[in-house]
C-alpha cells in the first residue's frame, strides 16, 4: 500500500519554517541534503531565499 504524498511543512525536525523537512519527507530523501541544496541556492544563485519564503507562506503546515 502506497502512502499518499502531500507536501506539507513539517513542524517536527524543523529549523526555521519547516520547508526543507517537508520537501525531504515529500521526496523521501535526507533532510540534510535538502538543506544543503537550499543553502547553496541561496548563496550561489540568490533565488533560493525568495522561493523558500514563498513556500513558507503558501504551503500549509502539517496538523
Amino acid at each position: 500500500m502506497r502512502r499518499e504524498r502531500i507536501f506539507r511543512r513539517k513542524m517536527s525536525n524543523r529549523i526555521l519554517g519547516g520547508v526543507c523537512s517537508g520537501l525531504a519527507d515529500y521526496f523521501d530523501v535526507d533532510v540534510t541534503l535538502v538543506r544543503a541544496i537550499v543553502a547553496s541556492s541561496i548563496i550561489f544563485a540568490g533565488m533560493g531565499m525568495g522561493l523558500y519564503l514563498i513556500l513558507w507562506i503558501f504551503v500549509p503546515a502539517e496538523l
